[in-house]
């Protein structure tokens, strides 16, 4: 096919795809399967892919991308609490799911030990593509969210160095140091990856508050470039290049960046180009005619015993360390999505021609499409369920700001979101700092003048200008109200 029709036939897929995201949202589907379908769709009847070497070098692209975007969009305020749990089930909950798995898939479905392995090393990771798109709809605790979603952002690592040995051994070739070398040259590396992030992010965010750039659009460009540099030297050093591009991306999307709201902004746009490029190309891959019902039983099989077995099983163990009530364990269990990683995971023995692993390949995707189905949807309602939520929970209040150089000020646009405890509350009742103003509230789509008195209200817009240093202190105020009310900021100190 010729540069002037793949271009074309890229288009028209991006386009595609964002409408059916938007058709999908309305009808409750996870964008991810329609992407997933879409490239079913195109590998069968427009252009044929089966290159899996390609599709694991460009997976752990797309995933280096879409790492980042998480990082650059998670608040370090709520990560900072859930970060012990979340680092160990990356770690001892990842193990544990892999040996329910693996035990099962030898003495149940009759693989052998490697293969075993394998298929519990590859389904176990909680993928962060799906994680990032779908709970961050869903209204949650901001400590319960943030545990799931560090999770995600840190289990890629292990899996990777796992997964390529494991892919050896199917080959007969025989890594160094044996099983107990290997875990210690996980936790090393994922230590030098979370190590190398946090240095990299540190200086990124020094260097940019230091370096005048001619346009600023040059700023998220730099951000996300330094993003991939924490990934190539993390390849380079030895250490997980995954953890290092999350931990560096979410201290520069903390850091006190020039056009914070660009960067994001950006990084949110190519995210989502990733994750659509990602699983439309996945499901390319895919042979809908060549897998049989065998490894869509066994992937379902699998699927079972992950889901309702080893998943819950490690987040017991590794969560009631931090007495976490057994409610939130439960919904941390089931959020434990599925999606690109697994799939991603499954192109390696597939690309290293190990016995089996078409086979293999078929079971996760199989495995993936159901469950991912199964889960995602049913989110807001088990978190409903569990009492975790009560569904009217507001979602985060979206504060978003420009800013106004000439003046040493920001232009912040605050979004009122459906449950906020900011309804009802009069401007005076923000008592916000001295320099800061709210200057105008748009309600409808229609502008209102501001007055002390002037009452907020669900699905308002709220412009404000702030000092630059006063610019912290408002956005803690507004999330204290947010959360508790008028009250909110005595609440917390």
């Amino acid at each position: 096919m010729e540069l002037d029709q793949v271009m074309l036939l890229g288009s028209v897929v991006l386009l595609v795809s964002i409408v059916a995201a938007r058709l999908g949202t309305r009808f409750g589907l996870p964008s991810l399967l329609i992407f997933l379908g879409l490239g079913v769709f195109v590998g069968q009847f427009v252009l044929p892919f089966n290159d899996a070497a390609v599709a694991h070098s460009l997976g752990f692209a797309a995933l280096v991308i879409i790492l980042g975007e998480g990082g650059f969009t998670t608040k370090w305020s709520e990560i900072k609490g859930a970060l012990p749990g979340a680092v160990l089930l990356a770690t001892v909950g990842v193990g544990v799911s892999i040996a329910v798995v693996a035990t099962f898939a030898h003495f149940v479905l009759g693989l052998d030990p490697v293969m075993a392995v394998l298929l519990g090393a590859i389904t176990s990771p909680t993928d962060a593509a799906a994680v990032f798109s779908v709970l961050r709809k869903v209204p949650l605790p901001a400590k319960l969210r943030a545990t799931i979603e560090a999770e995600s952002g840190f289990n890629d690592a292990p899996i990777v160095l796992l997964v390529a040995t494991a892919t050896l051994w199917s080959l007969g070739t025989g890594a160094e140091g044996g099983p107990v070398w290997m875990v210690v040259l996980i936790l090393l590396e994922l230590a030098g990856g979370v190590l190398l992030g946090v240095g990299l992010g540190w200086l990124g965010v020094w260097a940019l508050r230091r370096i005048a750039l001619p346009s600023s659009g040059l700023y998220p460009l730099a951000a996300m470039g330094w993003v991939v540099l924490a990934y190539g030297l993390g390849s380079v050093a030895h250490v997980s290049g995954f953890a290092a591009v999350y931990v560096t991306a979410v201290v520069l999307g903390n850091g006190k960046l020039p056009h914070r709201h660009a960067t994001r902004s950006f990084a949110e746009g190519i995210g989502w180009i990733a994750q659509i490029g990602l699983f439309v190309m996945l499901g390319m891959l895919a042979e809908p005619r060549r897998i049989t019902w065998a490894a869509v039983l066994a992937g379902l099989a699998a699927g079972v015993v992950l889901t309702f077995l080893a998943r819950p099983l490690s987040v017991f163990l590794c969560l009631s360390w931090f007495k976490v009530p057994w409610r939130e364990q439960l919904f941390v269990s089931w959020a434990g999505l599925r999606g690109a990683v697994p799939i991603i995971m499954a192109t390696v023995p597939l690309a290293a021609g190990a016995p089996g692993a078409e086979a293999l390949f078929d079971m996760v995707f199989a495995f993936v499409v159901v469950f991912t189905l199964l889960q995602a949807p049913t989110l807001p309602w088990v978190a409903r369920r569990l009492q975790v939520s009560s569904g009217e929970d507001a979602t985060d209040v979206e504060i978003e700001f420009a800013p106004l150089d000439t003046i040493s000020a920001d232009m912040m646009q605050v979004h009122v979101p459906e449950g906020s405890r900011l309804h009802g509350v009069t401007i005076r009742e923000l008592r916000l700092p001295k320099n800061s103003v709210v200057s105008l509230i748009v309600r409808n789509g229609e502008p209102f003048p501001v007055g002390a008195d002037r009452i907020v209200r669900v699905g308002d817009d709220l412009l404000i200008v702030t000092n630059g240093d006063d610019r912290k202190r408002v956005e803690g105020r507004l999330r204290s109200i947010h959360r508790g009310g008028r009250l909110g900021h005595w609440m917390d100190r």
